[in-house]
């Protein structure tokens, strides 16, 4: 016996609605191909860094530790250096950072 609220039970709910949804079309897709331009390698033509460049990355890098290491140990028996406050991490962090930049272009 069915309720007035709804179906009987086992009834398939979806019988009615089978021809209202139509079907949707199955695209051909063509297969992506390559472009065979693309995969020619490219010659490097740098060769590795020299020395002096990598002595001189090095060099920023720790003169900056130095720099900073020296005005937190000595700042106040160096007069220059006293007077110059925080712009000696300035300096200490930027010849750190010029090194580090210098990183990004060694090979």
């Amino acid at each position: 016996m069915a309720s007035a609220s709804g179906p009987a039970a086992g009834t398939d709910l979806n019988a009615d609605n089978e021809d209202v949804m139509p079907k949707s079309k199955v695209r051909k897709k063509s297969d992506y191909t390559i472009n065979p331009a693309s995969r020619i390698p490219v010659k490097v033509k740098a060769g590795p860094s020299p020395v002096w460049y990598v002595a001189i990355m090095l060099g920023f890098m720790l003169a900056g530790l130095i720099w900073l290491l020296v005005y937190y140990l000595a700042a106040e028996e160096i007069g220059w250096m006293r007077d110059l406050n925080a712009w000696n991490f300035l300096i200490g962090f930027g010849l750190m950072v010029v090194g580090l930049i210098m990183t990004m272009r060694w090979r």
